[in-house]
């Protein structure tokens, strides 16, 4: 199992390397620019030359960058349009430098200017910005929560992609709290088949390629994204492991995004998640 965590690079990617190896990971990810702004530290050559030394020694991947909370595909506003586009296909550009092998996006917010509007605009976005990029980084749209105006259920990502023609270059991050928000009990194992079905119908089980995994500070249908510690929320140690041992989600990647302080707090849910596994 490649499990995880989110972890910062405000240090260097190096020294994010050390951080995951603290905390038992396989695999990380991390924001690309700040998660509440737009602004981007500046990855140098040297720094990208002695992080892929040190990765090539080390059983971490993939490493998963996850754009700013800020970027609005769905955009009304001009300047919010354009700059959200702008930052996407940059930091597409970014994580092919660094070998990231995947970029996660918040699909985006409507802003009530209807659904459709809105999937109208994010399809006229990618086709700017995703279908201009030639690396190998895979972009994936994250599920979410159903929260205000928000666009990403997997009936919205699946006619994203189909009206970009299934790109090779996009993929779906599935994520635990998102869904159980927006309706899928995990701790019935029949709802985890039904999301399952529902990947297989409208997207492909393929495209699946992240799993954030977070407990939910609010029940079952809230439509809030709220996310808690692992087994202290609504989901539970039995959701998860209705999930965690589903064999169609073998080969997927987990990674953790809880409210921690600090990052070594990841080091205990990392093995409080082993330990689940290996007792049941």
């Amino acid at each position: 199992m490649r499990l995880g965590c989110h972890l910062s690079i405000a240090k260097g990617l190096p020294k994010s390397l050390e951080m995951a190896r603290e905390v038992k990971a396989s695999t990380f990810q991390f924001f690309t620019r700040n998660p509440r702004g737009g602004s981007a530290r500046n990855i140098t050559t040297r720094e990208i030359e002695k992080w892929k030394e040190l990765r090539r020694n080390e059983d971490l991947y993939p490493v998963v960058g996850h754009l700013p909370y800020t970027l609005n595909l769905a955009a009304s506003r001009e300047e919010t349009y354009s700059f959200a586009k702008r930052v996407l296909l940059e930091d597409l550009n970014r994580m092919e430098e660094i070998g990231a092998e995947y970029l996660v996006l918040h699909p985006g917010s409507h802003v009530n200017q209807g659904r459709e509007k809105g999937l109208v605009k994010i399809i006229k976005a990618l086709e700017e910005s995703l279908l201009k990029f030639k690396g190998n980084s895979m972009l994936l749209l994250e599920t979410m929560a159903g929260q205000g105006t928000e666009i990403g259920t997997l009936l919205d990502i699946k006619e994203i992609m189909d009206s970009l023609g299934n790109p090779d270059s996009m993929g779906v991050c599935l994520d635990t709290c998102h869904l159980f928000a927006a309706g899928y009990d995990f701790q019935k194992r029949q709802e985890v088949q039904r999301l399952i079905d529902d990947l297989e119908t409208l997207v492909g089980l393929d495209k699946a390629k992240i799993f954030h995994l977070s407990d939910s500070k609010y029940p079952l249908g809230s439509k809030k994204d709220r996310h808690q510690f692992m087994g202290k929320g609504y989901i539970q140690k039995e959701g998860f492991l209705n999930v965690l041992k589903d064999p169609v989600f073998k080969d997927i990647t987990f990674i953790l995004e809880l409210p921690v302080k600090d990052y070594l707090e990841y080091k205990g849910e990392i093995k409080l998640i082993r330990e689940w596994l290996k007792t049941e």
